[in-house]
């Protein structure tokens, strides 16, 4: 297929991936090109604050991976201000009289995964796989971020003549983080449509589902278990083992009843801890989430999930420091912006579906900037693109069919021009 603008970034992007608040070369170059085509940008504290983040990687990763982004062509007009891991952008096309404001999402993150390297992934064939081991676009970002860029392009050259368009390049999306540390800086108090597009999600090439009202409420954690080392043989009495904690508490929280009712999930994702098989451990660490589709049953069972956490800690004579590092609400979309999703598509000839069952079991914190739309009297919408897949999101071998994001751009500037 043609290399289109959307194709272009897709690939560049997908060639560089950088995790959650370490976004700095895909941020810059977002930031510059923009500049570039006549947007008014804002980058950085500006338009995230820092006290709101979660989970913010430790200090020795942000600056290493900010002199990567340097070594690997990142904007240096656009780069300091995104030091120290606040890595959005926000960018804003003002039309010549005043009229409605319109948002896009578009989040930028990587995921923690190494990609595959067969030879029939498309990624790997064509010379656009990960240049960073155990970093891996498998979500779609990527794409979202070409999505967006060819849009602009269209917008410049091709301006509205009334209201606002605000692009919001969200960092963090994964595990929940980005969003809500966008809001506070106030980037979305004053729209009046909000909406978020993400590619795949179980629907087609050629479709629009025009709203997925299934997203979960989250919560991700991280427990550190804090022991005592000690011999494993001479003196086993003398150690508390942190990683049986650890894993005790692991079985609690995967054992917790689900709600009657209501879709519920706990997962544990990783545990960590130990050095060898002779010495009893004194730290372990664990990652889980939990997730419901009502922010009150997340949070009963986030609570829940601490109090396994504490009471492994307790049985095993174990310290145990327990941090939110992600939280993502729920939301429901507006049938005003639906109406203008569905509006759009059918004018590009897109088919419009139902969401499949699939869909509805994921969290995005996408709902953060629709809640705020939503409560300062906007509408709001979180749409899926379809896309082809080539295996699953978040596994290796992930990759989407690109003739969807050109698709992704008609859809976009449809709703954009018909909003405006």
């Amino acid at each position: 297929m043609p290399e289109t603008t959307a194709v272009r970034w897709r690939r560049d992007i997908h060639r560089h991936p950088e995790v959650g608040f370490t976004e700095f070369r895909t941020a810059s170059l977002i930031a510059g090109r923009l500049a570039d085509l006549g947007w008014q940008v804002r980058t950085g504290q500006e338009v995230i604050s820092p006290g709101a983040r979660l989970g913010v990687p430790g200090a020795e990763q942000l600056e290493a991976a900010y002199r990567r982004a340097a070594e690997e062509g990142a904007d240096q007009r656009h780069l300091p201000s995104l030091r120290g891991g606040n890595t959005a952008v926000v960018a804003t096309w003002q039309g010549a009289r005043p009229g409605r404001a319109l948002a896009l999402r578009a989040d930028i993150d990587a995921l923690p995964i190494t990609e595959s390297d067969a030879a029939d992934h498309l990624p790997a064939r064509d010379g656009f796989r990960s240049a960073h081991d155990g970093v891996m676009h498998a979500c779609g970002h990527d794409g979202h971020i070409g999505i967006a860029m060819e849009l602009a392009e269209r917008i410049a050259a091709e301006p509205p003549e009334a209201g606002s368009l605000t692009l919001l390049f969200q960092p963090a999306e994964e595990g929940g983080r980005g969003a809500r540390a966008m809001v506070p800086s106030g980037v979305v108090d004053s729209v009046d449509v909000f909406l978020a597009a993400h590619l795949g999600l179980n629907q087609p090439t050629g479709t629009v589902a025009s709203s997925l009202d299934g997203l979960l409420a989250n919560a991700k954690i991280r427990a550190v278990f804090r022991g005592v080392a000690a011999h494993a043989s001479l003196a086993p009495h003398e150690g508390r083992n942190a990683l049986l904690g650890a894993a005790a508490a692991t079985l609690a929280v995967q054992g917790l009843p689900r709600v009657p009712g209501h879709e519920t999930r706990v997962a544990v994702g990783a545990i960590h801890g130990g050095t060898s098989s002779n010495i009893v451990p004194d730290t372990a660490e664990v990652l889980l989430e939990t997730r419901a589709d009502d922010g009150d049953v997340n949070a009963d069972l986030e609570d829940r999930a601490r109090r396994a956490l504490r009471g492994a800690a307790e049985t095993y004579g174990l310290g145990v420091d327990i941090e939110l590092i992600g939280s993502v609400t729920t939301a429901r979309a507006d049938r005003g912006a639906v109406e203008l999703v569905e509006a759009a598509a059918a004018a590009r000839g897109l088919r419009l579906v139902t969401p499949s069952a699939e869909s509805g079991v994921a969290s995005d914190d996408a709902t953060a900037f629709m809640r705020r739309v939503q409560e300062r009297g906007g509408s709001a919408c979180y749409l899926a693109v379809g896309a082809d897949l080539a295996a699953p999101h978040h596994t290796p071998r992930f990759d989407f069919d690109e003739a969807a994001l050109g698709l992704g751009v008609d859809l976009l500037e449809e709703a954009v021009r018909r909003s405006l």
